[in-house]
């Protein structure tokens, strides 16, 4: 989580929502990190989430990620959240809760909606008050 913390900076030097995340393979290695880039790159779907997954595909061969976990600083959106199930993700490690858009488990929890074909395990809270405090600080600084 202190790596995904790290790379949330780099959203917020761009103006973003400091966001960061990171995809560990199944023997604790880390395959892929991302961090928003939707300001960056003008892509709605440019969720740190997001940006890890696709890095992680490409290292990997394959879009299933079985066995993989994505260690994030916010709870997924329900965009993110489907991408985790679509991909196959093992595990989600997150850090702090979103109470406004959580779809793993706060406002919705898409994950592990008994319907789905594929569940996600989801390891809420970690380093809970470093991931919220950076998302505030960000917007004390850009809300008017």
């Amino acid at each position: 989580m202190e790596h995904a913390l790290a790379l949330s900076a780099r959203a917020a030097e761009v103006g973003d929502v400091p966001v960061g995340a990171v995809v560990v393979g199944d023997d604790g290695a880390v395959l892929a990190e991302g961090w928003n880039v939707r300001e960056a790159a003008g892509d709605p779907t440019g969720h740190a989430e997001i940006v890890a997954l696709r890095a992680a595909s490409v290292v990997l061969g394959s879009w299933r990620l079985e066995g993989c976990t994505l260690v994030v600083t916010m709870e997924p959106c329900p965009m993110c959240a489907g991408a985790l199930m679509l991909a196959r993700v093992s595990r989600v490690v997150l850090g702090a809760w979103d109470p406004k858009l959580g779809a793993c488990g706060s406002v919705w929890d898409v994950v592990r909606d008994r319907r789905a074909t594929h569940r996600v395990e989801v390891v809420g809270g970690v380093l809970e008050a470093e991931c919220a405090a950076v998302v505030r600080r960000f917007f004390e600084t850009h809300r008017a």
